[in-house]
């Protein structure tokens, strides 16, 4: 009995973690990848070119959303045409025709509901103008 008892107080159960063949693995990913990075080509990434862009055949129409919600059409920055809700279709039907290709910049006072620009520009489209964009103030 004596000597069943001595065998089961040499036998504790470990608990430390065994380290060193993580470290040996870790190693041998090292030399793995240090060999191997130098044979990798990068890719190559054609970037655009500013030369390659066209230029605007048309000057963009801007509209402008004032406080109380009236398009102000604007040609070379003065005011020509104030519209609203109901002229707006018109408007955009007549820019159609002449030239559906004809940008049309779209800016509008902060102080506005962001729901009238997004109705501006769905009436735009619905209408058939094409390319309808939204100008920015740089701060």
């Amino acid at each position: 009995m004596a000597g069943s008892s001595l065998r089961k107080s040499k036998r504790r159960a470990m608990s430390d973690i065994n380290v060193v063949p993580y470290i040996d693995v870790m190693l041998v990913l090292l030399v793995i990848f240090m060999v191997t990075a130098p044979m990798v080509n990068p890719g190559v990434v054609n970037l655009p070119t500013v030369g390659g862009a066209k230029v605007q055949a048309l000057p963009p129409v801007f509209l402008t959303i004032d406080a109380n919600e009236n398009v102000i059409v604007r040609k070379n920055g003065e005011p020509v045409q104030t519209l609203n809700q109901f002229e707006l279709g018109a408007f955009a039907r007549s820019q159609a025709e002449k030239s559906a290709d004809q940008p049309i910049v779209l800016a509008a006072d902060k102080s506005i509901k962001y729901e009238t620009v997004m109705n501006v520009m769905s009436k735009l489209k619905e209408n058939g103008v094409k390319r309808v964009g939204l100008a920015v103030k740089s701060q």
